[in-house]
């Protein structure tokens, strides 16, 4: 393909899906579009926006010098009963509210339609939930492009599952225990405004404009790639792991003790422990997961969090005594750590991860082992895909599927200190370096098809 450039008023309207999850990574494209002459104007609700106003505006002084950056776009969604203006993201909804957001979401529709006038963009990128944004784009005649920010392998199994009940996935090493089937299925089964999930998916990948863009690497997912382009029958569009890495970002100014800590252990003798914005661990997990660390003798960082008025302090949830046994061996946080600049420390041997698709991307960028413990929608299959690459090590549970302090123990002394575990931190640096090498390869070609897709619909553009 030939090299095209776009002119400088080339514009792009994101909208990203209301999870944080979803919103970091949509950040983390339009940052990558910019820099690539692309003006993007970020859409969300003002409970999203307000998390990320203060970096948008740093990233947009650091790029003073181009005209493209980023601009953020309000959408209002109407203020239902159960559904006050803070609860417009899913970080820290409460689970049985999230029906009456996706309600709240469909019904902003009007709203997006008068911002898709006013703003006139050349292209839209939206997500996985909301047909009725392509829609309404097509309705101008313009462009849209579906991205999706989760694994391949994932995607392609759910829409397998979906279309060939009964027929066994093709690629044996991503699969679901039994305990974890009926929670998947239920996934394909959810629904808000009598639509359900399964096929708000499978309209919003059907109304992509030619191809859709996927985070993902092509080195790890190529052959979940492929199967994923047959099902949907698009082309798939790898952007690569969309991880910042960024030398003069410093996301932990607001947490330098958390960072002094760190700093004062020894190499690859701390494990990272979080399991995402969106997952509450229950009472009995926690114990078992303080146990855990506690009988696996490492030092460790672990974020804990609670749903938003949710009052409870950490000494309550944790088994009595913990806090003061572990005092200089541990940091228990509760909220939110810079996990970026944890993981990029050389202190950090191991991740205990949920495995969310963005923080595998993280770990792999940064070369840390993973300590898998998926808990719930995407995280089981992302967790085989870790085993399958090497990168990392599944928690073993019981047949019910509950956490056990041994299992935990057993996988990060494994990971972090045996010497089983070598091949697994081996291949952790291994994938860093071709991760770094690969991620700008994979955005050029996203930004040739984009540009190349809207000189079709005749635009104008410098070659």
């Amino acid at each position: 393909m030939q090299a095209i450039k776009p002119s400088q008023d080339f514009k792009i309207l994101m909208l990203p899906w209301l999870a944080h999850g979803h919103v970091s990574p949509y950040l983390e494209l339009a940052k990558k579009l910019t820099e690539k002459n692309l003006h993007i104007f970020f859409c969300s609700t003002p409970a999203n926006l307000v998390s990320i106003k203060t970096q948008i505006q740093n990233y947009n002084k650091k790029n003073s010098n181009n005209f493209a950056n980023i601009e953020l776009v309000e959408l209002h969604l109407p203020e239902l009963p159960d559904l006050p203006s803070h609860y417009h993201t899913t970080n820290g909804l409460p689970p049985h509210l999230m029906p009456t957001l996706k309600k709240a979401f469909d019904m902003s529709s009007p709203s997006f339609a008068e911002i898709l006038n006013f703003l006139d963009p050349d292209l839209l990128i939206y997500d996985f939930l909301q047909p009725w944004a392509p829609a309404l784009a097509s309705r101008r005649n313009m462009p849209a492009v579906e991205f999706l920010s989760c694994s391949a392998s994932m995607t392609s199994f759910y829409l397998h599952r979906q279309s060939k009940r009964g027929v066994m996935f093709p690629f044996p090493a991503i699969f679901l225990s039994d305990y974890e089937v009926c929670k998947f299925d239920n996934l394909l089964e959810s629904s808000a405004n009598e639509v359900k999930d399964s096929d708000r998916f499978r309209q919003c990948s059907d109304k992509s404009s030619n191809f859709v863009l996927l985070k993902t690497f092509s080195d790890i997912e190529d052959k979940y790639i492929d199967y994923l382009s047959v099902m949907l029958g698009k082309k798939i569009l790898p952007v690569g792991s969309l991880v910042e890495d960024d030398k003069d970002a410093n996301e932990s100014q607001d947490h330098h003790d958390v960072i002094k800590w760190l700093n004062s252990k020894e190499r690859c003798s701390v494990v990272f422990v979080s399991f995402g914005s969106e997952y509450f661990l229950s009472k009995e997990e926690i114990r078992e997961i303080a146990h855990g660390l506690e009988l696996s003798g490492v030092n460790f960082i672990w974020v804990i969090r609670f749903p938003v008025g949710e009052k409870m302090k950490i000494e309550e949830a944790l088994p009595n005594g913990f806090l003061k046994r572990n005092e200089g061996k541990g940091m228990v946080i509760e909220g939110w750590a810079p996990q970026r600049a944890v993981l990029k420390s050389r202190r950090t041997g191991g991740f205990v991860s949920h495995c969310g698709w963005s923080s595998v991307m993280e770990s792999m960028k940064f070369g840390v082992p993973i300590i898998a413990m998926p808990m719930h929608l995407d995280q089981p299959l992302n967790a085989r895909l870790v085993e399958e690459v090497g990168v990392g090590l599944e928690v073993e549970r019981d047949r019910n599927g509950t956490i056990r302090r041994d299992g935990l123990m057993k996988a990060i002394r494994e990971v972090v200190m045996e010497k089983s575990g070598e091949r697994v931190r081996n291949k952790a640096v291994e994938m860093r370096d071709k991760m770094r090498r690969g991620d700008d390869q994979e955005i050029e070609e996203v930004v040739q098809e984009l540009v190349q897709l809207c000189r079709k619909e005749n635009l104008q553009f410098n070659v």
